[in-house]
Formats: structure tokens, sequence, C-alpha cells
């Protein structure tokens, strides 16, 4: 999957979004005071994040289009902190934003011309990207920090096509590391492999959302079944 292909990555990024506020808005106030599956994060935490996610977004769409150089984040500290303070916002104030943020993020897309997808930002890593993945990198997120709130969504409810697109992405970047392991992931609800580090290695079973889970540090890897020897040791992804 190309995942610079927004008539593909839109519709999942809406998806995603529509399928994130549902599972906020199912949640009580306490409840989302609570503690996410993210170490040190409760549940405010996971939607302030979205919400600042989207508007970081925005602004490399601006940059896109206007040609401005507006950083995702001004650093990684003041990005840390302005999820902090996020969190302690009151709950009607964060439910309103995760919303309000998805909506400017959508119309800032919705603004960009050819010119402007085909144009050259930074991500906050500081790695140039076309501005065609950036709807990828919030596809990333809806999805995964859907089920990070620890609030009844699971990886099984990430769509098929989406999974299948993340393993693309994430055992490609693990794979880029020097401390990856070699394998090869054997998804058994797939007619596919992933190969993992240089390839080759011990063959992991599991279905395709499971393989998923352990990739991106969202499960022990229960569940999946190396060949031979241990799971393997994967690094950490993003």
């Amino acid at each position: 999957m190309d995942r610079g292909d927004i008539a593909v990555t839109l519709p999942w990024m809406g998806a995603g979004t529509e399928f994130v506020c549902r599972v906020v808005d199912a949640l009580p106030d306490d409840v989302l005071r609570g503690p996410s599956a993210l170490p040190g994060w409760t549940r405010a935490h996971v939607v302030g994040h979205l919400a600042r996610n989207a508007e970081a977004l925005a602004r490399l769409a601006r940059w896109a289009r206007t040609g401005e150089e507006t950083p995702m984040y001004a650093s990684r500290e003041a990005r840390n902190a302005d999820i902090e303070e996020a969190a302690t916002r009151p709950i009607d104030q964060l439910r309103a934003e995760l919303i309000s943020t998805a909506d400017e993020l959508d119309a800032t897309f919705a603004g960009l011309d050819l010119m402007a997808w085909r144009a050259t930002v930074r991500n906050a890593q500081g790695r140039e990207i076309a501005a065609t993945e950036l709807p990828w990198m919030r596809v990333r997120e809806v999805w995964l920090h859907a089920v990070d709130l620890d609030a009844g969504a699971r990886m099984e409810d990430i769509p098929g096509a989406v999974v299948d697109a993340l393993l693309d992405d994430v055992s490609r970047t693990l794979s880029a590391t020097d401390d990856c392991p070699a394998a090869e992931l054997a998804p058994t609800d797939r007619d596919r492999t992933w190969p993992l580090g240089l390839g080759g290695g011990t063959t992991v079973h599991g279905t395709a959302s499971g393989l998923l889970g352990w990739l991106t540090g969202r499960s022990s890897g229960a569940g999946l079944l190396p060949m031979s020897g241990q799971l393997p040791v994967v690094p950490r992804w993003l």
C-alpha cells in the first residue's frame, strides 16, 4: 500500500476519527480521568494528545499550502507539556476539542490543491516527507490510540486493510533499526507474509491484528507462535 495515496488514506482517517470519537463519547467523565493502556497516561492524556496531533498535522498542511515553514511542534518538550496541560482541562472541553480539531484538520486537508499535496514538509523527527503522507500519519494516530484508551476498542476492531498497511509501515520502520531481529511474520488470516529485519529467522504465526499489537508494543505477543525458539524481542516502534 502506498501511504501517500490520499484517495485511500483520507477515508481511513475519517473512519478512524469517527471510531475514536464514539469510544470517547461512550465513556463517563470519571472514566476518562482513569489510566489508559499507555504507561503514565490517563485516557484524558490520550484525548488531549489526539487533539494536539490534529493541530500539529494541520500546521504541516498549511506549510504545504503556503510554503511558510510551520513545524509540527516547537520542540519535543513543548509537545509533551501541551499534552500534560491538555489532560488537566475540563472533560467537556477535551471532548469538544477532540471533535473541533479533527474537523479543522479535515477542512485544512480539503483546502490543499495538487501542488500543495506534492509539497515537502518535515515530520516531528525532522524527516522530509511529502504532504500526501499526512493523512496516513493521522490514520495511525486515531486507530491505534482508540485501542490505547483501554475502553473496549481492540486491535481486532481496526479494519483489515488498515491493519495490513500498518504491518507494512511498522515492519519496514523496525527493520531499518540496528537491533531488529530477523523473522518472518505469517498471519494465519492472510495469504501473505511480512519480513522483519533481514528476513529469515523464525517464522511467527498469529492473526494479523495480533502480530500488529505485538510489533507496536500494544501486546506481549501472547497467542503468537514462533516456529522455533522464543518470540523475538522487537525494538520500540516510534
